[in-house]
């Protein structure tokens, strides 16, 4: 064993887990690209300045759980703690706010916070995200909320709630704000707290101090401060959810972790996951890109966290697909060379294909076919070569079918596509 380690908190994957990591992150990529969503590719880490500015001095996130440091040149650099800021910066610099709107946009990698590593929560950990820029619409709200739930019911999620709220526009929160800074400043605080709500007392809410949670109980509800505006697209919201068939349920306490969130917000919560139940959140966040020296645009957007919905699965039982995997694997018999080629002309069709290297004996060989995880295997020799034809073994059943070597690339893709056509 080497004596290197992974640095704690990291979240690693190596085969075949890495397999199902590959599958969630795919899926939930696909769903965004359904709906339109484009790449943007980012990078990992930026000035520091635009995650103080961006995500809010008084969150966590920025107090206590950023990575910074500075570069040779004495610039002060963060590793990404979320992905947010980085597109609107991105989406600023490349002037895509000046085309048409609105701006519909994915990303994915590893992000990076010093948190205390738990079951659920890493120092790095990998997610997913969408953003849609430039239109304030209720309607981009669900189809934002719609691609996350696609995404989880094509992963076959079921134990899964949306909790939904409004954070208002300027006016609610402003009105609001005087009202429960009035209430907070009547309640025994510590410093530290204290100093926190000063910045934002919304904070307080997700507050995970039993102390705290009890007194923050009795705290006004932001809902009761919406203007009608934010009333209507709120309203509006809950009706579209309805037409699309999502459930969900309406938590007038939620409190999103970074500052830049207005309007409509939102987390998906697991129930098998125990304390770190959350798999993926977001909602509108007008503002941001002003505050970030843009025009006064608004946007809209979730982070999945990656990591989280594959213990999701787990914790359901769930399995990859099977044509997530291997379609052929080729046990050659003295005939390397051509099962390579074979291989080769097989994946050249799309075909994923694997063969035994190494001059195994039959039984050897088979035992690694059966290790693969292919959904058929062949068996190639100099007979075969022959007669032309080998026995297409169905590994799941144990049936064989003779098929010519000329017709072997039709018929997997076939039974590959019947398989998919049935899923």
């Amino acid at each position: 064993m080497s004596k290197y380690q992974a640095p704690k908190g990291v979240s690693e994957y190596v085969p075949d887990r890495s397999s199902h990591f590959d599958y969630v992150r795919r899926t939930i990529i696909n769903a965004a690209e359904l709906s339109g969503y484009e790449l943007v590719e980012l990078p990992v880490f930026e000035d520091t300045e635009l995650f103080t500015r961006g995500v809010g001095e008084s969150t966590d996130v920025v107090r206590k759980e950023m990575y910074t440091f500075l570069d040779r040149g004495g610039r002060s650099i963060t590793l990404r703690p979320e992905g947010t800021a980085g597109v609107m910066r991105a989406v600023l610099e490349h002037n895509l706010d000046r085309g048409q709107l609105p701006v519909k946009l994915y990303y994915s990698g590893a992000f990076f916070r010093a948190e205390r590593p738990q079951a659920g929560r890493f120092r790095q950990f990998y997610q997913v995200g969408i953003e849609a820029i430039g239109l304030a619409d209720p309607r981009i709200d669900v189809e934002v909320i719609a691609v996350a739930d696609r995404a989880f019911r094509d992963l076959g999620l079921k134990e899964y709630v949306l909790e939904i709220t409004s954070l208002g526009d300027e006016r609610t929160r402003s009105d609001y704000l005087s009202d429960l800074r009035e209430y907070i400043s009547g309640i025994n605080l510590d410093e530290d707290t204290r100093e926190r709500a000063a910045l934002n007392p919304l904070r307080l809410f997700d507050d995970k101090r039993e102390e705290i949670r009890a007194v923050m109980s009795k705290a006004p509800i932001l809902m009761d401060y919406l203007t009608p505006e934010s009333a209507a697209d709120f309203d509006k919201v809950q009706e579209l959810l309805t037409v699309l068939k999502i459930d969900f349920t309406v938590n007038d306490r939620m409190v999103r972790g970074l500052d830049y969130y207005t309007g409509t917000a939102f987390e998906f919560v697991h129930k098998g996951l125990g304390a770190q139940s959350g798999i993926g959140g977001g909602g509108r966040y007008d503002g941001l890109m002003s505050q970030l020296g843009g025009q006064e645009l608004s946007g809209v957007g979730f982070g999945l966290g990656v990591d989280r919905i594959l213990l999701a699965r787990e914790a359901e039982g769930l399995v990859l697909p099977a044509n997530a995997g291997l379609d052929l694997y080729i046990v050659p018999l003295g005939v390397g060379d051509t099962a390579l080629a074979l291989a080769e002309e097989l994946r050249g069709r799309g075909v994923k294909t694997d063969l035994a290297f190494g001059d195994k004996a039959l039984k050897g060989a088979m035992k690694s076919a059966d290790k693969s995880g292919a959904r058929y295997c062949i068996v190639l020799g100099a007979d075969e070569l022959a007669s032309g034809s080998v026995q297409l073994k169905e590994m799941h059943t144990g049936e064989s079918t003779s098929v010519t070597l000329s017709a072997l690339a039709n018929e997997l893709i076939r039974r590959i596509s019947d398989y998919g056509e049935h899923l």
